[in-house]
């Protein structure tokens, strides 16, 4: 071999090198269109880096291996610009991204209010700004696919049992192959966000408030006086008439059809007319639904439009963490509003029933999750956790020994075997405290199971009392359901009871009633059920109602995205339940 061959080489052995350095390949796998590789050289320290000082929040350290992934992919071509100007699918991305706010995103997040500049930057012989603008866009694609698909947060940092992992998108491989050269964005996003009517009001919602908070901020809308005791029909509000535009700007009551004084002026007292649009209001925002201009409700109509916004947009965030079999469950216990919802399985309202949900204080809460429900059983016992028994048992055993069978309780082992107690292993957990079947018991004589890491489930009760109350956050965690006889027989239709015979609501009331302790009966297909947490709600008649954020989960959430990207992806450690026992 002369020295020119190796020479030669030498030489080509050098550029192999090089080519593998800088981590180009042989074989392009995205089907995008071909473009130039002519910024790799620009491309390469950016694609590296975990932070880029030119973006709005420059960590990247989260999508770094997915963006080394997009550009390993494409050899390093650029993908959102030609000829040194935004392709389609950049433009397109980049009106998404100033839209961000009507998804319930926050549009900075997505560096909205740098496009501009970063467009007129561009030329072919501005290499540095050619290839900072396509890193920026695949960043904020990468984020705003993600954001709308599986959400900003994942809900098991805030120690909720949704999983969110079998939703996500191979993000280098979708964004290369479906966004790049996309010619309809606003089709691409419908297709990546939850395929379920609620969400799609939801966001319907979101848009009229974000106009409505726009004009009340405009308007200058002052606060209305607040009230010492409740205001009745005909009595004087001097507020009246900013009372009748508050109403009016929510829909709550409408025109000016009442009849007015000589000075053309509505009267300053609450007319029969204003009354019923505070009724509209308070059934809205899960008030007693009275037509007094109470103080609660005067409270509540003095919360600005631009937190009614906030509410919508923490309730799209929730539906993005649910997978797919549950972004149109059969059931939907939604615990700020205190309801259970059933729907068919064309995802239509079937029904809505009250229920009573976990205490604000002393850790009750009911937390929020996706579960199947597979089974009922009919006249359970109920095993009472060891925190309840030492708490509220224990004390009432030390002054009475006969406490417990007074009262309907047995203790048992492991084995479920009648053993004898004292008030120190009950408090130690050395046995376990169950409550009898019967109508007295604190399960009531069905309850609905979803296994879960809570012991959470539905089950019915003997207070039903409380069913009764505006406000229902009285159970020590569990769902109390206040229709049980007619949610098994919905649960339990088409199928076979005995002797060949379907369930009706007659044999589920026997069975509650008079049949067999502890009788399971196992759903032929499970139900998807989400435990769910919304404080605004949009119903099928176009009415948005609000309700209060009872166990602060909106603002812990809020709390998180007000610091920005990148937002939490791992989960807290979930604290495990160390007696067994089932909470009520």
């Amino acid at each position: 071999m002369n020295k020119v061959s190796l020479r030669s080489v030498g030489t080509a052995c050098a550029l192999a090198l090089l080519l593998s350095a800088s981590g180009c390949r042989h074989h392009r796998k995205t089907t995008s269109a071909p473009n130039t590789t002519d910024y790799s050289d620009n491309l390469e320290p950016l694609v590296a880096a975990k932070r880029l000082a030119f973006l709005r929040w420059p960590d990247v350290s989260d999508y770094q291996p997915l963006i080394q992934t997009f550009y390993d992919d494409r050899n390093y071509e650029i993908a959102w610009t030609r000829d040194g100007k935004p392709a389609p699918a950049a433009l397109g991305f980049i009106q998404a991204f100033a839209d961000a706010a009507a998804r319930g995103l926050n549009p900075e997040d997505y560096d909205s209010s740098r496009w501009d500049d970063r467009i007129q930057m561009l030329s072919p012989k501005e290499e540095e700004a050619v290839a900072q603008f396509d890193v920026a866009m695949t960043v904020c694609v990468m984020r705003f696919i993600s954001d709308l698909r599986i959400g900003r947060v994942n809900p098991q940092h805030f120690r909720f049992d949704i999983n969110v992992a079998d939703k996500k998108y191979d993000l280098a491989e979708f964004v290369s192959d479906h966004a790049v050269d996309v010619t309809d964005v606003p089709a691409l996003l419908r297709k990546v966000q939850p395929d379920s009517e609620i969400y799609r009001r939801t966001e319907q919602a979101l848009a009229r408030y974000l106009d409505l908070a726009k004009q009340q901020q405009q308007q200058g809308d002052d606060p209305l006086p607040m009230v010492e005791r409740p205001v009745l029909v005909g009595q004087p509000y001097a507020a009246a008439p900013q009372l009748r535009a508050r109403l009016q700007l929510e829909g709550d009551l409408e025109g000016e059809t009442e009849a007015i004084g000589s000075t053309q002026q509505p009267p300053k007292l609450l007319t029969k007319q204003l009354s019923e649009g505070v009724r509209s209001y308070q059934h809205r925002h899960g008030l007693a639904e009275d037509g007094k201009l109470t103080p609660q409700t005067v409270a509540s109509l003095n919360v600005p439009l631009n937190e009614r916004v906030q509410q919508l947009q923490d309730t799209l965030e929730r539906w993005r963490w649910l997978p797919e079999p549950y972004v149109n469950p059969r059931l939907m216990v939604n615990l700020p509003e205190f309801v259970l919802r059933g729907y068919t399985p064309e995802h239509k309202l079937d029904f809505t029933m009250r229920v009573v949900v976990g205490k604000v204080m002393g850790q009750h809460q009911t937390p929020v999750f996706a579960h199947m429900m597979k089974y009922l059983i009919f006249r359970p016992y109920w095993n009472v956790p060891v925190d309840i028994a030492r708490n509220e048992l224990v004390p009432h055993i030390e002054a009475n020994h006969s406490y417990l069978e007074s009262k309907n309780f047995e203790t048992v082992n492991a084995k479920g075997q009648h053993v004898p107690y004292t008030a120190r292993l009950v408090a130690q957990g050395g046995v376990m405290v169950r409550e009898k079947p019967g109508p007295k018991n604190s399960l009531g004589l069905v309850k609905f199971m979803f296994p879960n890491q809570y012991d959470i489930y539905l089950h019915s009760t003997p207070a039903t009392e409380l069913f009764n109350r505006t406000r229902r956050d009285f159970s020590h965690g569990c769902v109390r359901v206040q229709q049980p006889d007619e949610l098994a027989a919905w649960l339990l239709k088409d199928q076979q009871f005995k002797n060949g015979q379907d369930w009706t609501l007659e044999e589920v009331r026997e069975a509650m009633t008079a049949g067999p302790d502890n009788h399971q009966v196992n759903l032929k297909t499970p139900i998807p059920i989400v435990i769910f947490y919304m404080t605004a709600e949009a119903e099928e008649d176009g009415h948005v109602h609000f309700f209060d954020d009872i166990y602060g989960y909106d603002a812990e959430l809020e709390k998180v995205l007000a610091n920005g990207p990148p937002y939490p992806i791992k989960p807290d450690p979930i604290a495990s339940k160390a007696k067994p026992g089932d909470t009520v």
